[in-house]
C-alpha cells in the first residue's frame, strides 16, 4: 500500500495500532545515494575497522536522504499464521520553518531506482514530511517566538495571494461573513493561518481539508476567545504533529520495542538514526548505544541467510528475492508446521507481482525470509520433530546467537553486534607485495595488476612494498601460484613481525643499539677489579 504526504496522518492511528499488535516489525528503504565518493578513499574496504566504515558511511548518510521507506508490520494473528500489512513511504525532507535542506543525488542510484519503476513525482510531490529532534527544537523555538520563515519561493507566492485576496475582502466583509482559500498544500495550510492572525486581529482561521482554508471576520474579543479554545487549530503541539511528519510514526516504532528485522541494515539504521532521531554522533560506540535503546532486538536476515548458506547445502543467491524464492522451493509446503504467511488485502499486489527494490515489498519478503530461517533452524535443531504451530518466542529462540548482529560488508569484523562487542572474523591471510625494477607503482597501478585475476583492496606499506587482502581464500591461493615467478613482482603472506615498517624499524634500532654495546664492551675492556 502506498501512502503519501496527503493520505499520512489519516492512516497514522490504524498504522500505530497495527504496530502495537504485531509480532514484529520488517524494514527496507531507498535512497537518493549510497557511498560518497567525496572525499577520497571514502568506498568501503576490507581494511575498514567498524569505526572506520562508520565515519565513512556518516558522510554518505549526512549527504544523500531517503526517498522512500517499506515498512512490513506481521501479525501472528493464530497459531502459525502471519498476516502482513506492507507500506510503502515516500518521503520528503521538511521544508517550512527550518533551513532549507540540501541533499545529493547519485546518478547510478538514481537510474536503477528508475530501471525499477521508481516514481519520482510522488517523490518531490507527495513526500511525508520529517524531522529529527535537533531540528524540531529549532522549529518550535522559531513558533514560540513568532520567528517563523517561509523558506520556499513557491510558498512565498501561494502565501502573497492569498494576503491579497483576503484584504480586498475584509474592507467590506461583514462581522462573521467567511471566505475560503483554496489550493493550499501541505504546509500552506498553516502558513496562511499564521501570517494572516498575525497581521490582522478581526480574522480567525480554520482548516477545512481538501486544500481550503476557511478566513472568518470577528471582533476583537471574540478572536481573543476563540484563541484560546479547542477550536484552535493552530496551536504549536498540532503544527509540531503536522511538522513531525513520517517522525510520528518513527516514534511509535521506538516505544513498541517490536523485533526489527531487515537485509543488510546498517545504512537502514544509520538514515533511521540521522532522519529521524538525532543527527549521526562522531563516535562509533555512542551510535551503537543509540540504536541498540531505540531498538532492543535486530535481526538482520543478511547475517542469518550467510550463515544457513554455510551449513545447508542450497544453491548459490545474489539478492533477497533469490533467497526468499529458494526458502520457498526448499521448505515443505504441506509441512503443517510451517509459518503461514498471507499478505492483507491493501497490499495482494505483493502476491500477484514480483516488485523488487520497491521498498514495501523488500520490507515483506525480509520478514518473510527471517520466518523461513527461523523454521528450517528449528528443524535442524530439533531433528526436523518440530512441534505444531511453533510460536515466534520459539523461532527467537533458535535465532538468539544472531540477534543485534548485523552484516558488515567487506570489512575486519563479520558483523556489527549492537549488544555487545564486535568479534573479528576470520579472513584469508593478508599478502605482501615486494616491487623490483618497476618504478612509479603506486595503489592504483597494484589494483588493476590483479584485477584481471581476482579482487584485492590494496594499501601501501613502503615505497616498494604493498600490502593486499582479499575475502576468498581461493584468490589468495591463485595469486601466490600464478605470481611465484613474476620478475618484478614478489608475493608472499604478510607476517607482521618480518613485513610491519613499525616493527622493522625497532628491530633496526634494537640492532644498533646491540651492535654498539658490543664495541663498546670489545674496546673498553673488561672492567678491574680493586680489593
Amino acid at each position: 500500500m502506498e501512502v503519501g504526504a496527503a493520505g499520512f496522518e489519516r492512516c497514522l492511528p490504524r498504522l500505530r495500532g497495527r504496530v502495537r499488535r504485531a509480532a514484529f516489525l520488517a524494514l527496507d528503504m531507498e535512497f537518493t545515494g549510497l557511498h560518497s565518493i567525496s572525499p577520497q578513499n571514502n568506498q568501503p574496504s576490507l581494511f575498514d575497522s567498524p569505526a572506520e566504515r562508520y565515519l565513512k558511511a556518516r558522510q554518505s548518510v549526512q549527504r544523500f536522504t531517503v526517498t522512500q521507506l517499506g515498512l512490513a508490520i506481521f501479525s501472528n494473528e493464530n497459531s502459525n499464521k502471519y498476516v502482513v500489512h506492507s507500506y510503502n513511504f515516500f518521503l520528503f525532507p521538511s521544508t517550512w520553518g527550518l533551513t532549507d535542506v540540501e541533499f545529493a543525488l547519485s546518478a547510478s542510484s538514481i537510474q536503477f531506482l528508475s530501471h525499477y519503476g521508481f516514481d519520482y513525482s510522488k517523490f518531490f510531490e507527495d513526500g511525508i514530511p520529517y524531522m529529527n529532534e535537533v531540528q524540531e527544537k529549532i522549529l518550535s523555538q522559531h513558533l514560540l517566538a513568532g520567528s517563523l520563515k517561509v523558506s520556499s519561493a513557491l510558498d512565498r507566492d501561494v502565501l502573497k495571494k492569498a494576503i491579497d485576496e483576503v484584504t480586498c475582502w475584509i474592507v467590506a466583509a461583514e462581522e462573521e461573513e467567511t471566505m475560503i482559500l483554496q489550493d493550499l498544500n501541505g504546509y500552506q495550510i498553516f502558513d496562511v493561518q499564521l501570517v494572516l492572525r498575525k497581521a490582522l486581529q478581526n480574522v480567525w482561521t480554520q482548516p477545512l481539508g481538501d486544500k481550503k482554508v476557511m478566513v472568518r471576520k470577528v471582533s476583537p474579543q471574540h478572536r481573543q476567545l476563540l484563541e484560546n479554545s479547542p477550536y484552535d487549530y493552530c496551536r504549536e503541539e498540532l503544527i509540531l504533529l503536522s511538522a513531525r511528519g513520517f517522525t510520528n510514526l518513527f516514534q511509535t516504532l521506538v516505544k513498541a520495542k517490536k523485533p526489527l528485522v531487515g537485509h543488510n541494515m546498517l545504512m537502514d539504521l544509520m538514515h533511521l538514526h540521522d532522519k529521524f532521531y538525532k543527527p549521526l554522533p562522531e563516535s562509533y560506540e555512542e551510535f551503537k548505544r543509540n540504536i541498540h535503546n531505540l531498538f532492543p532486538v535486530l535481526i538482520d536476515t543478511k547475517t542469518v541467510t550467510k550463515s544457513i548458506w554455510k551449513k545447508c547445502p542450497l544453491p548459490r543467491v545474489l539478492n533477497l528475492l533469490e533467497v526468499y524464492e529458494v526458502l520457498c522451493r526448499n521448505l515443505n509446503p504441506k509441512d503443517s508446521t510451517c509459518p503461514v504467511i498471507a499478505l492483507a488485502s491493501d497490499c495482494s499486489r505483493y502476491a500477484e507481482k514480483k516488485s523488487p527494490h520497491e521498498a514495501g515489498y523488500d520490507a515483506f519478503l525480509c520478514g518473510s525470509v527471517l520466518l523461513k530461517s527461523a523454521h528450517l533452524l528449528l528443524c535442524r535443531s530439533t531433528d526436523d520433530a518440530v512441534e505444531a504451530d511453533p510460536s515466534f518466542s520459539q523461532y527467537l529462540t533458535v535465532l538468539a546467537e544472531y540477534l543485534n548482529k548485523v552484516n558488515f560488508i567487506r570489512g575486519g569484523v563479520s558483523s556489527i553486534n549492537f549488544s555487545g562487542k564486535d568479534a573479528p572474523c576470520e579472513h584469508p591471510p593478508a599478502l605482501v607485495v615486494h616491487v623490483r625494477g618497476w618504478p612509479e607503482l603506486n595503489e592504483r597501478k597494484i589494483y588493476e595488476e590483479f584485477k584481471p585475476l581476482c579482487l584485492f583492496d590494496v594499501r601501501q606499506l613502503s615505497k616498494n612494498q604493498f600490502i593486499m587482502l582479499s575475502n576468498k581464500f581461493k584468490h589468495v591461493r591463485l595469486v601466490l601460484r600464478d605470481y611465484r615467478h613474476h620478475p618484478h613482482l614478489r608475493v608472499s603472506v604478510y607476517r607482521h613481525w618480518r613485513h610491519s615498517p613499525g616493527v622493522s624499524c625497532l628491530l633496526q634500532v634494537s640492532g644498533i643499539v646491540a651492535l654498539w654495546s658490543l664495541l663498546a664492551f670489545v674496546l673498553g675492556g673488561a672492567p678491574c677489579c680493586s680489593l
